[in-house]
Order: C-alpha cells, then sequence, then structure tokens
C-alpha cells in the first residue's frame, strides 16, 4: 500500500515497493475489498444504487469491470511486449485503486450539500484525477510512453463502460 500512496502523489519510487511476485499480485486484489465501501457510498452519493437488487448487480458489475480489465490488461501488455511486467503492473493498478475512490468518495460527497455547478466540478476533478494516476501508474510499471498508456485507461474505461451500461440495463 505504501508503493499506491507514493504513486498517487506521483512519485515513480512507489513503483520499488512492488517485485511482481505471483504472491504478491493475488494479494493486490485484496483493494478490491478495500473499494467495495466506496463503491457503494458513490452510488448512494448520486443516487444510483436503490434497493437490494440493485445492489446486488452493482456488486456483480464490480467484480466483472475489476477482474475485467485485469484480464484485458494481460493481452495488452503482451501485444506490447512487457509480459514479465505484468505482474508488478496490475499489483500497483489494483493498489492505486483505493486512492482513486477515496479521492472520488472526498470529492464527491460535500457535492450533495453544494450547489449544482459545484457538485460537477468537483467531480470532474475526482475522474481527472483517477484517470491520470491510472495513466501515471500504467506509464511507470511498464516503463512504456505515455501515448500507450492512454490505451490501457481507454481500455479500462471502456470495460467499465460496457460493464456499466449492461448493469443499467437489468436493473431498470
Amino acid at each position: 500500500m505504501q508503493g499506491a500512496l507514493l504513486l498517487a502523489r506521483g512519485r515513480p519510487q512507489g513503483m520499488y515497493f512492488f517485485d511482481g511476485s505471483p504472491t504478491e499480485t493475488t494479494r493486490s486484489f485484496w483493494a478490491a475489498a478495500v473499494c467495495w465501501p466506496m463503491f457503494f457510498i458513490l452510488g448512494l452519493i448520486t443516487g444510483n444504487a436503490e434497493g437490494p437488487g440493485v445492489w446486488l448487480v452493482e456488486g456483480v458489475g464490480f467484480i466483472i469491470g475489476w477482474c475485467g480489465f485485469a484480464l484485458a490488461s494481460r493481452y495488452m501488455v503482451k501485444l506490447a511486449g512487457r509480459e514479465a511486467k505484468w505482474p508488478a503492473f496490475i499489483a500497483a493498478w489494483n493498489w492505486s485503486n483505493i486512492p482513486q475512490y477515496a479521492a472520488l468518495v472526498l470529492l464527491s460527497a460535500p457535492g450533495v450539500l453544494l450547489p449544482s455547478g459545484v457538485m460537477q466540478g468537483l467531480a470532474l476533478i475526482a475522474v481527472g484525477y483517477a484517470l491520470w494516476l491510472e495513466w501515471f501508474v500504467t506509464r511507470e510499471a511498464l516503463g512504456i510512453p505515455g501515448a500507450s498508456a492512454v490505451m490501457f485507461v481507454l481500455l479500462d474505461v471502456a470495460i467499465g463502460l460496457f460493464v456499466q451500461g449492461m448493469v443499467g440495463r437489468l436493473t431498470m
């Protein structure tokens, strides 16, 4: 987690904390359990999660999105010729989701009490930070150019939009 906190502040030295071992990579998926409550808090803030059926479908979507990116990124890492770096990358990506979700919650929560424009501004800042952090972690972990790292971020966004679209259809 210490490495993710350094990365969250734009410090490349955070990657030194990720050795890429199978044990470390597997354990890094516990970050999803830490993010799980924040995911539901965001649903409450935005009003997108109402009732147990919706919560269940949203929860399954969360897991599919999280694991879907991990699996799809493995293929992209192979295409980029960085297969050996995937375990450390996915560990750093998993743990860096915690500061991303925290920023989303912390900047979205006050928006409930503020005017709509301020709320949208705070949400935009939070999303911008989350996208930047994912790009930064990808670039540092895989040692690829910034433009290539953008493709990984776009893959994650596309998977998230697809899963959220399916969740939306199931909860209507």
